[in-house]
């Protein structure tokens, strides 16, 4: 039996966030017809990551993959991912679970934000344009710098008047203060692109803040169900099961 995927996303309060991650795994299998695929939570969400863990062993697999879908390794990522695993080896120790790593950095995340930002309107070669990438944020700064990378890359692709990484909490600089940026930097008109995987609490602060100091931004939508990011998905499962294959070579991301 080849092992299941299971998906673990941050989960939200709000429930477009985990209709979005579940529609973002209807993309995966719909990539993979003949991958057993799951989609799990961490918190504020159901099902719960143990839960769905628990669910895979007793459906009779030895071992399941999973893939967080976290876009930097922050605290989720280090922290609350191994620790439910733990929990779960330690009541089923014959019961093996890999971890991948996260999501980023990967090309496939940049061009996803990107495509959503086109599709709300969005032109290269506005010269007055300032764009603001916006992510959540985080207190592990190599988390934050993944977005400001990205910034960087649109600016210097771009005829922008200037593009500059912002966040909803945890790190700076946020809206306001990038707006300022961009103001200071000649930009006139401006845009919102989105470093979030689906809709919520944070994004929805990143749009209200936006529309305040800017008036009208064109907003782009979460990269959610892109194909491009459900592809990096099965990328992360299928470097799993490459290694596995390899024991030797094999270092979990625990």
């Amino acid at each position: 039996m080849t092992a299941p995927l299971v998906a673990v996303a941050h989960g939200s309060r709000d429930p477009r966030s985990a209709a979005t991650i579940h529609g973002l795994m209807d993309v995966v299998r719909a990539l993979r017809p003949e991958l057993d695929v799951r989609t799990a939570f961490l918190d504020l969400s159901a099902p719960r990551l143990g839960d769905v863990l628990s669910a895979v062993h007793g459906d009779g697999y030895g071992e399941a993959v999973v893939v967080p879908l976290l876009l930097g390794r922050a605290f989720h990522a280090r922290v609350d991912v191994p620790a439910a695993v733990a929990e779960v080896q330690q009541r089923y120790p014959r019961f093996l679970v890999h971890v991948s790593d996260v999501l980023g950095p990967d090309q496939r995340l940049a061009d996803a934000a990107w495509r959503r930002l086109a599709q709300a309107g969005v032109s290269p070669d506005d010269p007055e344009l300032g764009v603001v990438l916006a992510g959540a944020g985080s207190l592990h700064d190599p988390a934050n710098r993944l977005a400001a990378e990205v910034a960087a890359r649109w600016q210097a692709g771009t005829s922008w008047a200037g593009v500059v990484a912002a966040f909803a909490a945890a790190a700076e600089p946020d809206v306001p203060a990038a707006v300022a940026r961009l103001r200071a930097r000649g930009a006139l008109r401006f845009a919102v692109g989105s470093w979030f995987l689906a809709p919520g609490l944070l994004p929805d602060r990143i749009e209200r803040l936006a529309r305040e100091h800017t008036g009208a931004p064109a907003l782009a939508a979460p990269m959610a169900d892109d194909t491009g990011v459900a592809e990096l998905i099965l990328q992360r499962y299928d470097d799993v099961r490459a290694a596995v294959s390899r024991p030797q070579e094999f270092s979990p991301a625990l």
